[in-house]
């Protein structure tokens, strides 16, 4: 009995959030805390959903012409500070290395807080003509900021995994297309694979990557009413190559600079997927990257366990075969219900329950995890009955997600208002906005709310003519919320 009630969740998602997401994360085995503050150890289950994650995105790049490569993890001091914007960045969040063994270096080794300054040398040496462009590299990665002062798994950590993809062009047109195309896929990946609806739009000036000359972002939206920065593409211009000579000669044997990209995705990801479709059973996945699509789940009593566990063996084995992830819980020192409540925990989107009346009946009942609703089948067609069942859960998912999207963007013509509709319903605020920074902080101090996307047409008119905050003429419209 003890041992049921330790599986369960305590916390509440509605009331103590924070809480509520630490334990879901442990309890259904997705990561556990570092001995070393701001860390965490990725557990196998959290790690097959990152790979699954993975493998979506690394498809699409291979698929747009990305190779994928591997770059060392420390970066000497002198090629961080060939590009001044990323120095000055990076440089509270950096951790050095000082010594290898007990001797001290000759010059300081950067932990990669992102990898720019070594891989665009290297560009650099490989790009020589025109006939070299695009080139496109890729590095699934780790990377350190010595800047988490709280740690929430896969959210905020001190090291965390990812992707960072360079590009380089030969000129600012297929540099943009290139920045888009990367958008689109990380959008694509939230819509089609998380069942997360995703807004799309650029980081203020004062917010954008260092050194960048546009940086788009993939805003999404959790329960909480705060929105996480799901993704982002960045247009360098030619700033990067002009630090790290990236030349080219074109089709008249002319000298040009390049134009390059970069773009990533990071674990962050998981924290979004996590705390937008969990609840207060625990994990919620959606089928597309659950470890487990289906457990089956045989009820029997004495007389009938074997013809009741063949059933189901024969039900997973089929399932199995057409590709479907399906897991037989037949385990004999566990009861059905503390079954049903450890697989609700862990996410396992659709659940499977034969007895001797699904035998004799020749059926089976399906149970989805994200509110229970419950149907019976035929057992003959069960690959397609699956099939259609998982659908309609990533369905459910996506609805739920989108109606919480739905009606959390409103509209404020002044600092009140802003702090009033954000301090009461959260999501979203878009507003008249100057464009300087200046304006943003009476916001962020009082309600620690902040600019969190303009939209990505420069000419799209401001939703009002003038600037919430100062009531100068407003140049863009701006998104406020609250943010992970």
């Amino acid at each position: 009995m003890s041992g049921e009630q330790e599986l369960g969740i305590t916390e509440s998602k509605e009331h103590s959030t924070g809480d509520w997401y630490a334990e879901v994360v442990q309890k259904a085995e997705l990561a556990s805390y570092a001995p070393m503050g701001g860390f965490i150890v990725t557990r196998p289950r959290g790690y097959a959903i990152w790979e699954r994650l993975r493998d979506h995105l690394d498809g699409w790049f291979k698929d747009t012409g990305v190779r994928n490569a591997y770059f060392p993890l420390f970066i000497p001091e002198s090629y961080l500070e060939r590009e001044a914007d990323v120095v000055e960045g990076f440089d509270p969040e950096v951790a050095w290395v000082t010594h290898g063994g007990y001797d001290e270096l000759e010059e300081r080794l950067a932990v990669r807080p992102t990898s720019e300054s070594i891989i665009t040398p290297f560009i650099a040496e490989w790009v020589r003509s025109h006939r070299d462009l695009p080139m496109r590299v890729n590095q699934w990665c780790s990377v350190v900021r010595w800047e988490a002062t709280e740690t929430k798994p896969f959210f905020r950590t001190k090291e965390f995994l990812w992707q960072e993809g360079h590009t380089a062009h030969a000129d600012p047109e297929g540099a943009r297309d290139e920045t888009m195309t990367r958008l689109d896929q990380y959008e694509r990946l939230y819509e089609e694979v998380m069942a997360l609806p995703a807004l799309k739009g650029r980081k203020p000036p004062h917010d954008k990557f260092p050194g960048a000359h546009t940086t788009t972002t993939i805003e999404t939206l959790m329960p909480d009413g705060k929105s996480v920065q799901a993704a982002t593409s960045h247009y360098l211009g030619t700033s990067f190559a002009e630090a790290f000579d990236i030349t080219y000669a074109d089709e008249d044997e002319r000298e040009r600079t390049a134009h390059t990209t970069s773009w990533g995705i990071s674990w962050r990801a998981m924290g979004a997927l996590i705390m937008a479709h969990s609840d207060d059973q625990g994990l919620v996945l959606p089928p597309t990257l659950a470890p487990e699509q289906v457990v089956v789940v045989p009820i029997w009593q004495e007389d009938s366990e074997a013809e009741v566990v063949e059933y189901a063996a024969d039900v997973a084995a089929e399932l199995d075969e057409a590709g479907i992830r399906a897991h037989l819980d037949d385990r004999e020192n566990r009861n059905p219900g503390f079954k049903y409540n450890e697989h609700e925990l862990k996410g396992v989107p659709l659940r499977i329950e034969v007895g001797p009346n699904e035998v004799e009946n020749g059926e089976l009942t399906l149970v989805h995890r994200p509110d229970s609703e419950n149907a019976v089948a035929d057992r003959a067609g069960a690959v397609e009955t699956v099939e259609e069942h998982l659908d309609t859960v990533y369905a459910k998912l996506y609805a739920r997600a989108e109606a919480t999207l739905e009606g959390e963007i409103r509209a404020a013509e002044s600092r009140e208002e802003i702090l009033g509709t954000i301090g009461q319903h959260g999501g979203y605020v878009k507003t008249g906005w100057c464009g300087d920074e200046g304006c943003e902080e009476p916001v962020k101090e009082a309600i620690a709310a902040e600019v969190v996307m303009v939209p990505l047409d420069r000419d799209e008119e401001p939703v009002h003519e003038e600037c919430a905050i100062c009531g100068e003429d407003a140049t863009e419209t701006a998104y406020w919320a609250r943010t992970y």
